[in-house]
């Protein structure tokens, strides 16, 4: 089952010489191009302006870390700091670097570069396992005919949902929000579902709740940044009003979490991100209003679990009461 050009593992990142380069997720699907990062600060520095986003960042330190692999242990150390805050909404990301430097330190110098390439193997053999059961999950929960809404790119799950669910036969078309201002759902997510065979339609950000009155969408799904132990959930703005919508309209919302954060008990410890309001007032730096005028920006949305009707996980699919259990 082939994944589109932008899930492949080296178009998100990759290492040439002593250079990562990272896919510029900024530009397409009308440039397929990569930004070359010299060091670990050039490389936060273009997970904070975008360069890639999602799982992407996740992949980018992984990366990173076999580029580094021979440096010290406090340089690692340093290095996994500095990429943590670049997204502080992604604690999968700030999770998986923190269970490596705990590894690490178990082992002498002499043994720890080679431990570590390891690790990482290891790490990205386990998450391809995920990704491909929560596929399968995910393709049990649509029917024949089903038509998705989604927000913004939710990438390897719910594109092998939608995969799975094509090769039983299943006919599913998906409506894709453009994803305002980056635009990720009409230049990421639209574009490589429709590489892979899978109809769509883009429509803009507001046009959910319309569509699902006219009984046009059948089923919410959406990836998320993080899941608290309570079902609560954060994913791109945006989403909470669909929730609602769908909730309203009695449409299923199944939302695919890779790694539920066992750290946080409830929804009041999720950090939300708000970047700055000047993004706001463009798309892809065309003005959209005056520039003397004032933005907003909060990226993203923390939704209740009485809106989310099935989550769907790595250890199988559960309601938003049910997530604290499976992974206690």
């Amino acid at each position: 089952m082939n994944l589109p050009w932008l899930l492949q593992k080296e178009n998100i990142a990759r290492i040439e010489g002593n250079h990562i380069l990272i896919g510029d997720r900024r530009l397409y699907p009308f440039e397929r191009t990569f930004v070359t990062c010299k060091n670990v600060e050039e490389i936060a520095e273009a997970l904070k302006a975008m360069v890639t986003q999602g799982g992407g960042p996740l992949q980018v330190a992984l990366t990173t870390l076999r580029l580094i692999s021979d440096s010290p242990l406090e340089e690692i150390k340093r290095s996994v700091a500095i990429l943590s805050d670049a997204r502080p909404i992604n604690t999968t990301m700030r999770r998986t670097l923190a269970s490596i430097v705990d590894n690490l330190e178990k082992y002498p110098l002499e043994e720890r570069s080679n431990y570590l390439n390891r690790l990482i193997d290891s790490i990205e053999e386990s998450y391809d396992s995920d990704y491909q059961a929560m596929g399968r999950f995910g393709s049990s929960l649509l029917r024949d005919g089903d038509i998705v809404l989604t927000t913004c790119f939710a990438e390897h799950t719910f594109t092998l949902s939608l995969l799975k669910a094509q090769e039983e036969g299943k006919r599913i078309k998906v409506m894709v929000p453009e994803t305002r201002p980056y635009l990720q759902g009409s230049r990421l997510t639209a574009p490589s579902l429709a590489e892979v065979g899978i109809e769509v339609e883009v429509i803009s950000d507001a046009m959910g709740a319309h569509f699902m009155e006219r009984g046009e969408i059948t089923h919410y799904m959406t990836a998320c940044d993080v899941v608290a132990m309570d079902g609560t959930a954060a994913n791109k703005v945006g989403s909470l009003a669909n929730a609602i919508a769908a909730n309203y309209y009695q449409i299923p919302y199944t939302i695919f979490a890779l790694s539920p954060d066992t750290t946080l008990a409830t929804g009041e410890g999720i950090v939300l991100e708000e970047r700055d309001g000047s993004e706001i007032l463009q798309v892809r730096g065309v003005a959209t209003t005056l520039p003397t005028l004032k933005g907003r920006y909060p990226s993203f949305d923390k939704i209740e679990p009485k809106l989310i009707t099935n989550i769907v996980t790595p250890r199988g699919i559960f309601a938003p009461s049910e997530v604290g259990e499976a992974y206690r």
